[in-house]
């Protein structure tokens, strides 16, 4: 009875896990690329570089683009690496 109910308590701790991680993730696919658009495009590549408003869409483009092939990037890495992770961390056993 107890194994089963450390079972379970183990499943609900990587499902939360989990959870969080997509959570965060998409939360990240959704804002950084936009933010990171308009950002890079009104101050750095019009501000800073003085390109004119047509060329700058074009390279703040990519810099979105990137943003959101890092984060798929760094998503992937996390899911491959979060079952070693588990188990790494030894349980306690009395």
């Amino acid at each position: 009875m107890a194994d089963d109910l450390r079972t379970r308590m183990e499943d609900k701790e990587k499902t939360d896990t989990v959870m969080r991680t997509m959570v965060v993730f998409s939360l990240a696919m959704i804002t950084l690329p936009i933010f990171l658009y308009f950002v890079s495009k009104s101050f750095f590549f019009e501000a800073f570089l003085g390109m004119s408003s047509e060329n700058s869409y074009f390279y703040a483009a990519f810099v979105a683009i990137g943003t959101v092939h890092l984060i798929l990037g760094l998503f992937v890495y996390r899911a491959f690496t979060e079952d070693s992770e588990a188990r790494r961390t030894p349980f306690k056993e009395d």
